[in-house]
């Protein structure tokens, strides 16, 4: 019986986790479309250029954790919007280093002011300053865990 109840406990952590992650997402995505005409996809994907140094397609793929693939293909509608380029990779010839335009700038400091807003309204104004730094501190914690499994399941071929 303990089992079952602590079965049913970590599913009301995972249920919790999921469903506030697609309610966090969803919202700062409507104010962001609302507010700047742009998706938080293309927000998080021009906060990675701009912090990243000489920014390469690997880069934004291992920072937001999808394929290289989905990475280039997320520059290149970026791009051909206008809100980034392509310039040559002076160390390797084989990729190239995305930077933001003038225009992806200015689009990212818009979107970025939302951005910090709803988080402070969503984040901070529910939790407590120690709770909000435990939370930081155990998502840290779980996506590290969750890099090393992933790297293992490669190795397994899963």
């Amino acid at each position: 019986m303990a089992s079952e109840s602590k079965a049913t406990e970590l599913r009301q952590v995972f249920d919790d986790l999921v469903r506030f992650e697609t309610m966090l997402w969803n919202g700062l995505d409507r104010r962001l479309q609302h507010d700047c005409q742009f998706s938080l996809g293309t927000l998080n994907l021009m906060m990675v250029i701009d912090g990243t140094p000489d920014c390469r397609v690997y880069d934004i793929a291992s920072a937001l954790a999808i394929t290289v693939g989905g990475a280039s293909q997320a520059v290149d509608r970026l791009e051909a919007a206008g809100r980034c380029e392509r310039q040559p990779n002076p160390t390797d010839r084989r990729s190239s280093i995305i930077v933001l335009t003038a225009q992806g700038k200015k689009l990212l400091a818009a979107g970025g002011a939302i951005f910090d807003d709803e988080l402070e309204r969503r984040l901070r104004g529910p939790l407590s300053a120690s709770a909000l730094t435990y939370l930081g501190k155990a998502l840290g914690a779980l996506r590290l865990a969750a890099q090393h499994t992933a790297g293992s399941d490669a190795e397994l071929g899963a």
